[in-house]
């Protein structure tokens, strides 16, 4: 079968998959077109690394394989990108910051090795708010650079995993893996009209679907976990099940959710953001899905008083000991910030070296932490709620601020707040929870730019939450292609 480049872009890592194993798509075929659509499309700044060479190699290993050999493979000839924080052996890991640059791990992060084990082919690295720490993925040139929105070039990506995001949304990769520590998969993905995946990491150990101990250049490991990010809420579905082995989805019917809506996410949000949130809930409600208001009055003041310190307190050890376990070539904390290219970066990392949230470091994690867990865990008992459902974000897309990274804003006109601030209000609590989010396309503005919705569920329940996503998804549908 002859595939033309809009049909082969145009296909889900689903049926990407399903083509391959057929025989119907030759894998080097479908990786020579992305690769051609990655350079074609390099001013949206999607990539830190492209590994043209090796992903052709790959494919050409795939379509060599006998028909029932590569119909074993749960991902034959899957092209994905993957964030530049995640190691990769012999390819780029540099987080996006100037000490890292050149920096090549040994090893693949164990997320990465049971992608390319189940037949993922992995595209290059792509980019990132430098070190993670921002929400934006705008960077300073000449370094790593501000990565593009697809769907308006002037505006930002959402970060940190923005690049990943990009490179998804405009189809030059159906799939990738991200890194979430308090938003960081699901705040790009509702801004580039994708799906966005934070799994369970509760306390860690058990509770911590994905395992990926000093194979991320991490914030804080009580926060940081890996995601994937696609195009359809199934093609996230896939790769999850790949990672954990665990591929069972449970069947959902909407007429029997019972899905709450948190008063405190669904206040002060940017008017076209809420019009497009709230027209998403009539369609569902239509379809019979009960929607029942929470009042949640705790969420936000335990989360403002957990968050920030744990992650600026861990950043020191938990960077440290990475770089020191992975050879890094630099050894320190203080010899990474020296370098560092980004002035909202540079901020953060000062009061991580100078220890500035010490002393509440200690209630946050084991007074605060807990009765936010606690707050979630009643909720959804109380109510007996599926899930929680709110918009991802509180504005679309914002201009790029290229000169300090990040910037103020004013959402419809009230006083303007810090930019992070302002994305992250409705992203963090669940992170710091430590309980599952997933953000998938709402639709479009009158003006264009994506809007994205999320859904967060008891601790433990990702499947199921990812079944309900997909049950929303083929009410709501996908968003239409950016125009580039």
């Amino acid at each position: 079968m002859q595939w033309t480049v809009d049909e082969q872009l145009a296909l889900t890592a689903t049926q990407a998959v399903e083509a391959i194993q057929s025989g119907r798509l030759r894998a080097t075929d479908y990786v020579a077109t992305l690769l051609a659509r990655a350079v074609a499309l390099d001013t949206l700044n999607a990539f830190t690394a492209i590994d043209m060479e090796g992903a052709l190699a790959a494919a050409k290993r795939i379509d060599a394989l006998p028909p029932d050999e590569k119909a074993r493979l749960p991902l034959a000839g899957l092209p994905v990108v993957i964030k530049d924080n995640i190691n990769t052996a012999g390819l780029l890991t540099s987080a996006g910051t100037p000490a890292l640059d050149g920096f090549k791990p040994k090893t693949d992060a164990p997320s990465v090795r049971k992608l390319t084990d189940a037949g993922a082919i992995v595209l290059g690295k792509t980019n990132m708010h430098e070190l993670a720490f921002g929400i934006t993925s705008t960077n300073l040139a000449p370094h790593a650079g501000a990565v593009r929105n697809p769907y308006d070039p002037s505006l930002i990506a959402g970060g940190s995993s923005g690049g990943t995001a990009v490179a998804v949304a405009a189809r030059i990769s159906p799939a990738g893996l991200g890194s979430d520590t308090g938003g960081s998969t699901r705040i790009p993905a509702a801004l580039t009209g994708i799906a966005g995946f934070r799994p369970s990491v509760g306390n860690g150990g058990a509770e911590r679907r994905y395992h990926d101990p000093q194979a991320v250049v991490p914030i804080s490991h009580t926060r940081d976990t890996v995601g994937p990010m696609a195009r359809t809420v199934a093609d996230v579905a896939l790769l999850d099940g790949v990672i954990t082995g665990d591929t069972a989805l449970p069947a959902v019917q909407l007429s029997v959710l019972r899905i709450g809506l948190p008063e405190p996410l669904w206040a002060e949000l940017e008017r076209s953001t809420e019009d497009v949130a709230r027209a998403a809930l009539t369609k569902l409600e239509a379809a019979g899905v009960t929607f029942v208001p929470v009042a949640m009055p705790d969420l936000l003041p335990l989360n403002e008083q957990t968050g920030g310190p744990i992650a600026i307190h861990e950043a020191l050890d938990d960077v440290r000991d990475y770089l020191v376990a992975n050879d890094a070539p630099v050894k320190t904390v203080g010899e990474l910030a020296a370098r560092i290219a980004s002035p909202d970066v540079r901020d953060i990392y000062d009061a991580v070296l100078a220890g500035a949230l010490a002393q509440h470091y200690p209630a946050a994690l084991h007074t605060w932490r807990p009765q936010l867990q606690q707050h979630y865990a009643d909720t959804f008992a109380a109510e007996r709620l599926d899930a929680l459902l709110f918009p991802t974000t509180r504005l679309v897309a914002v201009p790029i601020d290229e000169v300090n990274g990040s910037s103020i804003v004013s959402i419809d006109g009230a006083p303007a707040i810090e930019e992070m601030t302002a994305y992250l209000r409705n992203t963090d609590p669940a992170s710091n929870a430590g309980i599952p989010g997933l953000s998938l396309p709402a639709g479009l503005t009158q003006e264009g730019l994506p809007v994205g919705i999320e859904l967060d569920g008891p601790l433990g329940s990702d499947r199921r939450l990812l079944a309900i996503g997909m049950a929303f998804e083929a009410l709501l549908g996908t968003v239409p292609a950016p125009t580039i």
